[in-house]
């Protein structure tokens, strides 16, 4: 069996998956519940597969929260949580930038795609919004821009006459209230952003790529954005175990 892990900002995916890849356990924890308590509590289940599990594999951005999920996996399992980013993953994808200020998250999402075939522009709607850019084997880099969510709250948080607002599609431009107007602003300025990105992206390269696109907001950009092919929420996952299970 594999426990599977993603540490992100904002939340933490933890995944079991039995010998036959079957998804046998799914957890989503937020960073506000990260606690000795907590984490205890929601492992315990790992218990009775103590003597079953064959790798423990997590991407981390967020090392505080990622050494207390260790230290609990540890007492339970007795079975050491390896980072990806510590794992040899030279046969899985070639680095060409500094792996040191890559997160091992935006590693996996591209060890995921890698064919070996084609080209690829992963777009993930993190904290951050990650562009990350892969030519048959080699990750050459990024691009980063501020996330979503973050920025909604930013502005609703700072601007007194701006209500919380939940993002969704919209086909306006033009608002008729508050709310509207907000909602077409971000919606739109994002697609804006997301397709001038991948734009220079082409540009610079003189390359095609497939488009993938992962994490919260994915599914409002899919119809949007030109070129997009796939939207895949567990892309992260399923990069950190091709690599667990090789």
């Amino acid at each position: 069996m594999y426990l599977i892990g993603d540490i992100g900002n904002t939340a933490i995916k933890i995944c079991l998956f039995n010998n036959n890849l079957k998804l046998i356990k799914n957890i989503k924890i937020y960073k506000k519940n990260i606690n000795k308590k907590f984490i205890n509590k929601e492992l315990l289940f790992l218990r009775k597969y103590i003597f079953k599990l064959r790798k423990v594999l997590f991407s981390s951005v967020v090392p505080h929260s990622y050494k207390i999920i260790k230290k609990t996996i540890k007492e339970i399992t007795k079975m050491n949580c390896v980072e990806l980013k510590n794992c040899d993953l030279k046969k899985f994808i070639n680095i060409k930038v500094n792996r040191k200020q890559i997160g091992s998250d935006r590693l996996a999402n591209a060890i995921s795609v890698i064919d070996n075939k084609y080209n690829y522009i992963i777009v993930d709607f993190g904290t951050a919004t990650n562009f990350d850019i892969v030519i048959k084997k080699d990750y050459i880099g990024g691009v980063l821009a501020p996330g979503v969510e973050l920025s909604l709250k930013n502005l609703t948080d700072k601007a007194s006459l701006i209500p919380t607002i939940k993002l969704e599609r919209t086909t306006k431009v033009i608002g008729k209230n508050t709310e509207s107007a907000v909602r077409a602003g971000f919606y739109h300025g994002y697609t804006g952003l997301i397709e001038n990105i991948i734009k220079l992206i082409l540009k610079q390269t003189r390359r095609k790529f497939k488009i993938v696109l992962t994490g919260g907001f994915a599914h409002l950009f899919k119809s949007s954005i030109k070129g997009i092919k796939t939207v895949d929420k567990d892309l992260t996952i399923k990069g950190i175990l091709k690599v667990a299970i090789n």
